[in-house]
């Protein structure tokens, strides 16, 4: 087989199980949120700090983007192509976030009383997923879109980082160079570069992108190394290490069970709003990197086992596909939910309120997704005159989905 057949073919490859652990990481942040709300974290020891940790959904979305939107460029290098196109990559990203974003943030500014004083600046920042950048928080029922924030700025920046890492040749050294870069300027950031940024103490400098740039990068990562195993580039001990792991992914969620378990020490920091030492964030952060990168390895190389099978059936991936739209909604509705029992803030009843949570979630999710993301992501294609064989149509949404 030609490289460039050996490229197209692997241009093809779908990923299944990342569908489910898509909605893995979204379950996990809407379990998290409805623990905190039901003062969960404190009055239940260990079990509390478990859940409290839950927020490691956010990593699995992190190392899903840099897998899949990295991997284009990796494959048409690979292939001697030139690098996707930039404008309909951007295409692609606002027609995969925006629309839902934009309607959960439009509910959750209207009905959420909270959210009465909220003037015209206030909407277009956050309409614009700027308000990171502009306040040290963000409005009610839309907390957990700094994700959202975040991601968004790594697709602005992610064909840069891919034109230094890549050009035109697929050179791994270059590309692991690179990510080394990017990975010391995320350590910097959270031992006090952050707190260099003019108006620190006023804007959410801690969940800027540069504070995640190692989840990101250990996307990237398994981008490159999927590619090389894929065309068989890679040398045969490294082959065989990968093949034993895809063939025992029990043993990789241990060892994601067991960072989990550290995460869930003082090592990480508190487990409430307290702000966390520098070295403690930064402990956390590279813990999560871990969790994140050990569950979408065991989603990238998988082996023909029921594990495989049972991550890969079409109920589960259906949970995947509507996931973005469940990591978006889930807070406008623990509103609601809180609003319509009558449950007080910290007062208990975490399984009744994480149950009716899930359950009107997920059927709004179900709409958002049929109505909403559908219809837009239809026209991806807009404008293009002819059907080209290429690696990079084959990539799925990673949002929260992918937000992540």
């Amino acid at each position: 087989m030609s490289t460039e057949q050996a490229t197209t073919a692997a241009g093809r490859t779908t990923f299944p199980v990342l569908d489910t652990l898509r909605a893995v990481g979204a379950i996990a942040v809407l379990t998290t949120h409805t623990a905190f709300w039901a003062g969960s974290y404190t009055q239940h020891g260990a079990v509390g700090r478990a859940l409290s940790r839950l927020d490691v959904g956010v990593a699995i979305f992190f190392v899903l983007s840099g897998f899949l939107l990295s991997r284009p460029w990796f494959l048409r290098a690979a292939g001697g192509l030139p690098a996707p196109t930039v404008g309909r990559y951007y295409l692609k990203r606002v027609l995969r976030i925006l629309p839902v974003y934009l309607v959960t943030a439009a509910l959750a500014l209207t009905f959420i009383r909270a959210n009465s004083d909220r003037d015209l600046l206030d909407w277009i920042t956050t309409l614009s997923l700027t308000d990171i950048y502009v306040h040290p928080g963000l409005p009610a029922g839309l907390t957990q879109m700094w994700s959202l924030a975040t991601e968004l700025s790594f697709y602005l920046v992610l064909p840069l980082v891919m034109l230094v890492a890549v050009g035109r040749e697929l050179r791994p050294t270059r590309v692991l160079v690179t990510l080394s870069v990017l990975c010391a300027l995320a350590v910097m950031w959270h031992l006090g570069l952050s707190a260099q940024v003019p108006g620190a103490e006023h804007r959410s400098v801690h969940e800027w992108l540069p504070a995640f740039l190692i989840w990101f990068s250990l996307g990237i990562a398994l981008g490159l190394l999927q590619v090389l195993h894929t065309l068989g580039r890679l040398r045969r001990d490294t082959v065989a290490v990968i093949n034993a792991a895809a063939s025992t992914p029990g043993s990789l969620w241990l060892v994601a069970a067991g960072l989990f378990l550290v995460a869930t020490s003082p090592l990480a920091g508190p487990v409430l709003l307290t702000a966390p030492s520098d070295v403690q964030a930064l402990t956390k952060n590279l813990l999560y990197a871990g969790i994140g990168g050990v569950v979408v390895f065991s989603g990238v190389f998988t082996a023909e086992n029921t594990w495989s099978r049972v991550m890969s059936h079409p109920a589960l991936r259906h949970l995947g596909h509507i996931s973005y739209s469940l990591f978006c909604i889930h807070l406008p509705v623990l509103h609601l939910v809180m609003w319509l029992t009558g449950y007080e803030l910290f007062g208990g009843h975490f399984l009744q309120i994480f149950a009716l949570t899930l359950v009107l979630s997920l059927i709004a999710s179900e709409a958002l997704y049929r109505f909403v993301e559908m219809p837009f992501m239809r026209l991806k294609d807009f404008g293009r005159t002819k059907r080209i064989v290429d690696p990079a149509t084959t990539e799925s949404a990673p949002t929260a989905t992918s937000t992540r």
